[in-house]
C-alpha cells in the first residue's frame, strides 16, 4: 500500500476534476498533507474520496455525507454510521419513491391535456 497519492492521481483514478477535490477538502471531508503547496493524499483520504463520490452518486448532500463520515470517527463507529446510513438511505428511498409518484401524475396530466387538445382539433375539423 502507497503512503501518499497526488491529487493528479486521484482524479485520474475516479474521474474527478482537482476543483472538485479541493472542494471536498474546503468541506473538512479530506484533509490531505500539505508539503509546500502540494497536497499529499492519504490511503484513507482516498477511500473518504471514494466513499464521497459514491455518497453523491446515490443522491446524498455533501452535508449528509459529512454527517455519516463523521458518526464513523466518533463513538459509536462503525455500528452508528452503519445504522445512520441505513435510516438515510430509506429516507433517500423514500424521496425517490415519491418524485416517481409525483412524474407519474404529471405525466397523467400531460397525456389528459394532450387528448383533450386532439379532441379539440377534432371538433375543431383540424386532422392532427
Amino acid at each position: 500500500m502507497r503512503e501518499f497519492y497526488s491529487i493528479t492521481e486521484l482524479t485520474r483514478e475516479f474521474g474527478i476534476s482537482t476543483r472538485t477535490i479541493r472542494f471536498y477538502e474546503d468541506e473538512g471531508l479530506v484533509q490531505p498533507v500539505r508539503r509546500g503547496r502540494t497536497r499529499l493524499f492519504r490511503p484513507s483520504d482516498r477511500h473518504l474520496i471514494r466513499q464521497v463520490i459514491r455518497g453523491r452518486r446515490l443522491g446524498f448532500s455533501i452535508n449528509e455525507i459529512r454527517e455519516i463520515i463523521q458518526i464513523y470517527k466518533e463513538p459509536p463507529g462503525e455500528v452508528g454510521q452503519l445504522k445512520l446510513m441505513i435510516k438515510r438511505i430509506e429516507e433517500k428511498r423514500e424521496e425517490l419513491r415519491q418524485k416517481r409518484r409525483d412524474l407519474e401524475e404529471t405525466l397523467s396530466e400531460l397525456d389528459h391535456a394532450e387528448e383533450s387538445c386532439v379532441e379539440r382539433l377534432v371538433e375543431l375539423g383540424v386532422s392532427t
